[in-house]
């Protein structure tokens, strides 16, 4: 009779860390989704520099609307960087998981 309800202790006792085994691999496919934004976002950033358009403009029009306050955009040369924080629950994480991506252009001849 003592075995009564074991079952029901140990899924209770084991919720925390599927719970938290579940937030870890949302963020890993976040964080992942994030580099392949990023990417392209660098890549778009790129083709306007060697257009001679705005970078920044470029990047953020190659991002979804949620990435539009988490991206920072520099442009050395002819090098567009952009830095993109994933979404997260946990913002002190975002910041931890930064993501950044570089495109380079060739000058002009």
């Amino acid at each position: 009779m003592a075995e009564r309800g074991q079952a029901t202790v140990e899924l209770i006792a084991a919720l925390p860390a599927l719970l938290l085994a579940g937030l870890v691999a949302l963020q890993l496919l976040a964080a992942g989704y994030a580099l392949t934004l990023a990417d392209g976002a660098a890549e778009a950033g790129a083709l306007t520099l060697a257009a001679g358009g705005s970078v920044p403009e470029a990047v953020r029009g190659a991002l979804p609307g949620w990435a539009e306050d988490d991206v920072s955009v520099s442009v050395e040369g002819g090098e567009v960087s952009v830095q993109l924080q994933p979404p997260s629950p946990i913002p002190a994480l975002a910041k931890r998981l930064t993501i950044s991506s570089s495109a380079t252009t060739r000058p002009g001849r």
